[in-house]
């Protein structure tokens, strides 16, 4: 196994990997240290989940499940990259693609009959949403801003949008019926088996049996109900238009894969209610799940007339839909996974509470989101700007997070648990001494979820903040709602940690409205906070709070303390990377920052460094922070705009940069002599280099495929420089 597991993934990152990762390898190498590199794409987990179907030569290891080993070692040192969480539509088109490339895997069955069409449903249904991250993520979330970050962007301030007190922009959120509200929530005494089971008049139907807790687990059940959510998005909707606002839903239908495509479905349905009430059997034979969006939708209605012309009058008497690309008539109800609620809510925060309504102009919007777990956050940040206006990035302080997100903690780790009911009844959480842990009588269409927490985790977590807050010295708070269900048990556990290290005073426990508003009242004051949160939270904030304080969350600094001992090093997130490369693929232009794979190669290096008492390892890493410092200071950082620097040139100025500390340190006089050539060459050959980049921009490029590009195609494109070439090797 390689000293650092640099992880193969899809889209932008991808893209960026193919001129990145061999200056790493070069520069590494000089130290001693191999990096080796591990596909937990979509394309890569597809073929490696169906070997049946490939010649030998296209069979795929399932480096997935080799890493997901890996990471409960203490030898694990992984470079993890933002990865597709695929939705319904993206896994079908990347099936396609690699059907198209001479693959023969199986169609993806939307409607399977047969037990071989259910086993292909099961095993693509393995693949979609979170499938990466709960198996690799074996430790708890440390994301902050690095120091050089931070101070970059309060010294070049980036650009927000003006909030207004009579702004009309608001949260919509389901006041009853949804699972915040029926949530209930249990801490195990002891290690049980469990099975789920709903009792109807026709009998009893086991959802999920062989269920495994060990003691001390927290253990919730909730659900939503159907009719509820339909009665408050038909509310919604006649309210949005009303108001004169654009509307717009925001869920992560990538991540909770199972619940939120079918809240997705509801709006959808909702939306289109009177085509649904009068073509609803036509379009159920042409194969219209509502769950995949619009644009599945309309695609599949083309070829009807009176359909398409019903869905145009109807969307026409509906108010205005907050769009994804208003060109090219992209709505935020089209894909499930377009419109992510992590990204797509601090940045219409960030533009004042705007966004882009059908006829490409910004607009106030109604933000709908159904469920009521987390919305308070958004509603409150809306109303303290409203109050107070824009932040000031220059000025303002940084909120970091520690987040519970170990084993499959929380509802990320709900999917193997939740169920669209099909049949009115109770649904019963009962354990293997026939205790009925949870109940909640359900309608047919409610979607019912089970979460779980475990114990060591949940202590690990607890002292990563206690460790945290001691390095940083500033404010804490746990993100917690004593009136929650879930956050009660939680606090449980809190408490008493807290108070037998004799910190109980450094710490603060919130419920995530008032935690909002105290720490947007933090940073605007220029002081820092640190949020300690669940695993949801953790996504949500680590978004929210990059994105107002430094335009971006690719830029965080997002280490994972592995529970075995080892380390995960994440490099932010990858929500805008579609449009990177469709941009890359019309303009030969890459936009994407790889700032966040700086912070984090440096941290991987510090931590190989200490584990393997490799301190050349550790130069290295000391040199990338330079490099990473100059990076920022020179503002070599990648352009949006064709024929201005891109990503590739950003590569090459890391790479000198990290040559020149690497020269002119003096703790390792061999690692001096090797790059001072290496930073010579670098440097006289700057013209050159630059004007190879340069030369490269502007027509379109073939990479060979979208979600599985052809490996020789995507380097021609990526390192077009062959006198920089000629120097990395």
């Amino acid at each position: 196994m390689s000293d650092i597991i640099y992880t193969k993934v899809d889209e932008a990152p991808e893209l960026a990997s193919a001129s990145f990762l061999p200056i790493i390898q070069k520069f590494a190498a000089a130290a001693g240290v191999s990096v080796g590199t591990k596909d937990i794409s979509l394309a890569g987990r597809i073929l490696a989940t169906f070997p049946e179907h490939l010649k030998e030569d296209q069979r795929q290891s399932d480096d997935l499940a080799e890493l997901g080993k890996l990471v409960k070692t203490p030898d694990a040192n992984v470079i993890k990259l933002p990865n597709i969480s695929a939705s319904v539509p993206q896994l079908v088109a990347a099936i396609k693609e690699l059907q198209s490339q001479g693959f023969a895997l199986p169609d993806y069955p939307e409607t399977p009959e047969t037990d071989a069409e259910k086993e292909v449903r099961s095993k693509y249904d393995g693949l979609k949403g979170s499938a990466v991250n709960p198996v690799l993520r074996e430790g708890n979330s440390d994301r902050r801003a690095a120091k050089a970050v931070k101070s970059f962007a309060q010294n070049n301030p980036h650009r927000m949008g003006e909030w207004k007190s009579d702004s009309k922009t608001r949260v919509a959120a389901m006041s009853g019926g949804d699972f915040f509200s029926n949530e209930v929530s249990a801490t195990l005494a002891k290690e049980t088996g469990a099975k789920i089971v709903l009792e109807t008049a026709n009998g009893e139907t086991v959802l999920k049996d062989g269920l495994s807790y060990p003691a001390g687990t927290v253990v919730d059940a909730t659900f939503m109900s159907g009719k509820a959510l339909d009665a408050f998005l038909a509310e919604e909707i006649e309210k949005t238009k009303a108001e004169g606002t654009l509307f717009s839903l925001h869920m992560k239908a990538t991540m909770m894969k199972v619940s939120d495509p079918i809240i997705f479905g509801h709006a959808v349905k909702a939306f289109l209610a009177p085509v649904f009430e009068k073509h609803g059997e036509t379009m159920a034979d042409l194969g219209v799940n509502p769950n995949s969006g619009l644009g599945d939708l309309m695609g599949r209605v083309e070829g009807n007339a009176a359909i398409v012309a019903d869905i145009e009058a109807c969307i026409a008497s509906r108010p205005p839909m907050y769009m994804v690309d208003s060109d090219k008539g992209i709505t935020n109800l089209h894909v499930p996974s377009d419109v992510i609620i992590d990204a797509s809510m601090p940045a219409l925060i960030r533009a004042g509470g705007k966004g882009w309504g059908p006829n490409g102009s910004e607009s106030d919007t109604n933000c709908v989101i159904p469920d009521n777990s987390y919305a308070p956050v958004y509603d409150e940040s809306i109303k303290f700007f409203k109050e107070n206006g824009k932040l000031n990035p220059a000025t303002a302080g940084t909120v970091q997070n520690v987040g519970l997100m170990a084993q499959k903690a929380e509802e990320y780790g709900s999917h193997p648990t939740t169920f669209e009911i099909a049949e009115a009844g109770t649904v019963k959480m009962i354990l293997d001494d026939g205790t009925v842990l949870h109940s909640h009588v359900v309608e047919a269409g409610d979607i019912w979820r089970s979460a779980s927490a475990r114990k060591a985790p949940i202590e690990d977590w607890v002292n990563l903040a206690i460790s945290r807050q001691k390095a940083e010295g500033c404010n804490a708070i746990f993100w917690l709602d004593a009136d929650r269900d879930h956050d009660a048990e939680l606090i449980a556990y809190v408490k008493p940690i807290l108070e037998a290290q004799g910190v109980a005073d450094k710490f603060q426990i919130m419920a995530p409205r008032e935690a909002t508003r105290a720490s947007l009242e933090i940073i605007t004051r220029g002081e820092n906070s640190i949020a300690i949160t669940g695993n949801v939270l953790r996504d949500y904030l680590t978004d929210l709070f990059p994105i107002l304080e430094l335009a971006t969350s690719a830029k965080m600094l997002s280490i994972v303390k592995l529970m075995n001992g080892g380390g995960l090093f994440e490099t932010g997130a990858g929500g805008s990377a579609p449009k990177h490369v469709q941009q890359l693929m019309e303009e030969n232009h890459l936009r994407w920052d790889s700032l966040g794979e700086f912070c984090a190669l440096g941290e991987s290096l510090t931590f190989l460094a200490d584990a393997k008492g490799n301190e050349k390892a550790r130069v290295l890493g000391n040199a990338v922070d330079a490099a990473t410092q100059g990076i920022l200071d020179n503002g070599r950082s990648p352009s949006r705009k064709v024929k201005e620097h891109d990503n590739r040139d950003s590569h090459y100025w890391f790479a000198r940069y990290w040559a020149e500390a690497l020269a002119t340190q003096g703790d390792d006089a061999e690692l001096s002599a090797h790059f001072t050539p290496i930073a010579a060459a670098l440097a006289a050959s700057e013209t050159a280099i630059l004007s190879e980049l340069a030369e490269a921009q502007g027509p379109a490029v073939d990479l060979g495929g979208y979600f599985h590009g052809d490996e020789a195609k995507t380097a021609a494109v990526m390192r077009p420089s062959k006198t920089l070439n000629a120097i990395i090797g």
